[in-house]
């Protein structure tokens, strides 16, 4: 009988093939909280969420994202898989269409009760919607014009008859030409203003000219901004994202060279369970900032001073467009480049990822609600034509997800 020893075996081990079935390790893929579809988005392109306390939900479809978001830039979610313009399709339709290529170069269309190129739809505490327009579009070719007075807005619609309440407008001293206006959150606590109306915090997230914050009094219609252009609300320069394995470049126009991707400055907002903090971010960024609230609403001369010496850096938390509060004061931030939504936790300063799966990649929006439940929009951003290579590469459905709010929370209530 012929007996290998260990020695002599371990070589022809050796040369044995290696097999996929090897016990080795890899990335889960998913992991956190369970997520589920709520809607498809089969028809046009859509950013922003907004879940009333009815559950009626809302969403946006901005203009100057995608020119094909002709029929309609706000609707609401009336099945699973179908919208209609909200609050109706005469508001939702310019005469003439969203652009004035009356004028020279082209600009947004001019007109105050018509909706030219809405990027946000927010539910605040009283249950009522806030439709927030940029005034701006892009034409067939990609280029995003400038506003016009009368076109950027803040619109509050009573959800209860489905009219509009309020209207201001902002004037261009406030809302730049090529200023992008982009999310909003709501304080509605008397105490805030003199008009005991409520306050509203806007960013500029502007790729062309200034970021920064719009304050807007509910009560009084008067705005007027802070941080204009410091660091803070700044894309970081050289920014470089990677998304699904893509090394992620802006190409701004065809036949334009490419950029860094991370062009866009303060962009996703939440604000703290009290009120008293908010906090934003860059989606060129991976850094989350805060200031007082009470900084940003200060209107004294030496306002601004007193509001940039006030900027705290929370760290790092990943890649972010939207952010979201709940009611345990946990902020919720997408995380690009790794699947996820992070929740930072301003109590003990950590980020933890919250949940992860392969199909989340560009968490436009999230919206806390009162049903416990966290609604996210996942709308593949970094693949349209204004990225490199240059051509539309995203693939219907967009999708919106939930999932359930750790620690049973639930929609801010700032009232």
């Amino acid at each position: 009988m012929m007996h290998l020893s260990l020695t002599r075996l371990t070589p022809l081990l050796a040369l044995l093939p290696l097999t996929a079935s090897q016990d080795l390790a890899s990335d889960p893929g998913r992991s956190g909280a369970a997520i589920e579809i709520v809607h498809l988005y089969n028809d046009l392109y859509p950013q922003t969420i907004a879940v009333s306390s009815t559950g009626r939900k809302f969403s946006n479809y901005a203009r100057s994202l995608d020119p094909n978001n002709i029929a309609y830039t706000v609707a609401e979610l009336v099945t699973n898989t179908t919208e209609r313009a909200y609050p109706s399709a005469k508001i939702n339709s310019p005469p003439g269409g969203a652009i004035n290529y009356t004028t020279i170069p082209p600009t947004g269309a001019n007109y105050p009760k018509y909706l030219i190129g809405v990027q946000s739809v927010v539910i605040d505490p009283a249950d009522r919607l806030w439709i927030l327009d940029t005034g701006r579009a892009a034409t067939p070719e990609g280029v995003n014009v400038n506003s016009s007075p009368g076109g950027p807005k803040l619109i509050g619609v009573d959800l209860t008859n489905d009219t509009i309440f309020q209207t201001i407008l902002f004037p261009p001293m406030i809302a730049y030409s090529d200023s992008y206006l982009n999310d909003i959150r709501f304080d509605l606590r008397p105490s805030v203003t003199a008009s005991r109306k409520g306050i509203a915090y806007i960013t500029d997230s502007s790729q062309e000219g200034r970021n920064g914050f719009v304050i807007v009094d509910l009560g009084t219609g008067e705005s007027w901004r802070h941080l204009d252009n410091t660091p803070e609300v700044r894309a970081e320069r050289g920014f470089l994202p990677f998304i699904w394995g893509e090394v992620v470049y802006s190409l701004p126009r065809p036949g334009q060279v490419i950029t860094f991707a991370g062009n866009f400055g303060a962009d996703g907002i939440a604000l703290s369970a009290d009120g008293d903090t908010l906090f934003w971010s860059a989606v060129g960024s991976r850094t989350l900032y805060s200031i007082s609230t009470e900084r940003l609403r200060d209107r004294r001369p030496t306002s601004e001073i007193l509001a940039e010496a006030s900027v705290v850096s929370r760290g790092q938390k990943g890649i972010s467009d939207g952010l979201e509060t709940d009611s345990n004061g946990l902020i919720y931030a997408g995380n690009f480049e790794d699947n996820a939504i992070n929740v930072y936790d301003p109590a003990n300063g950590t980020v933890q990822v919250f949940t992860r799966d392969a199909t989340i990649a560009w968490t436009d929006s999230l919206a806390v609600a009162t049903d416990g439940y966290v609604y996210f929009t996942e709308n593949q951003l970094w693949r349209t034509a204004a990225y490199y290579p240059g051509t539309d590469r995203r693939v219907k459905p967009y999708v919106l997800y939930r999932a359930k709010c750790p620690g049973n929370g639930t929609k801010v209530d700032l009232r």
